[in-house]
């Protein structure tokens, strides 16, 4: 099995340009890999809301929407799986949410538990969180998806013997994660799980993106990746 993490650009509410980034990962690894893997609210971007229901009611998307089912029909047609992390609607609630879409289908939907994804004060009971951890069987191996924050904020709620899959957004200089902020996710994940796989995003405001295998509280690899790459695992 190998899973391709990829630390690709994302244009906060350019969904069209978001999904051409995913089509570009797929493209070049398809023949390499059994699953990718992207960052934190990727298709629509970090971002991309408003915090007015009225607006961001028509950037979420649903498990059916025309996006969603073209990403479960490239994944089909490349025989690739994909999670997808995204904004989703699901009737008048939205959710930071991730899709594991399997064989051309979403398998899995995991809504992200910790509330760091939005802005509390500014918005109202149509943003909501999910309640349940995500656990799931791929290829005879356990996996468990955390979103970013849902590791620091619920720590010991994710601690499992699973490989955790951490897909997050951080938005920080290499001057930020040779400080000191690097070592702290490493210690963070080492607190959950002794495998975590993390994917960053890349955006022209200053996230320089990157992936990192966390195995028994250590680094397998280079851990801050300054430009669209695939770690191929």
């Amino acid at each position: 099995m190998r899973i391709g993490l990829a630390s690709m650009k994302f244009v906060n509410g350019d969904i069209d340009f978001n999904l051409s980034e995913i089509e570009a990962a797929i493209n070049k690894v398809k023949n390499e890999c059994d699953m990718l893997v992207f960052g934190e609210a990727f298709l629509q971007g970090f971002d991309s809301l408003s915090w007015n229901y009225q607006i961001d009611k028509q950037i979420a998307l649903s498990q059916n929407s025309f996006y969603m089912e073209y990403l479960k029909s490239l994944s089909k047609t490349n025989k690739i799986d994909l999670i997808i992390p995204y904004i989703e609607l699901d009737n008048d609630s939205i959710y930071s949410s991730a899709a594991v879409i399997i064989d051309g289908k979403i398998s899995y939907n995991y809504r992200r538990i910790s509330t760091g994804w939005k802005e509390i004060l500014k918005t109202d009971t149509h943003y909501k969180e999910g309640d349940k951890v995500l656990e799931f069987v791929y290829k005879n191996q356990i996996f468990e998806l955390a979103l970013c924050g849902d590791l620091w904020d619920h720590t010991s709620t994710f601690q499992t013997d699973a490989i955790v899959i951490w897909p997050v957004y951080v938005d920080a200089t290499k001057e930020e994660w040779d400080s000191g902020l690097l070592e702290e996710y490493v210690n963070k994940a080492n607190e959950v799980s002794n495998k975590v796989l993390m994917v960053n995003s890349l955006t022209d405001n200053g996230a320089i993106g990157g992936s990192l295998v966390i195995r028994n509280g250590h680094l397998d690899n280079t851990p801050i990746l300054e430009k669209n790459a695939i770690q191929i695992i």
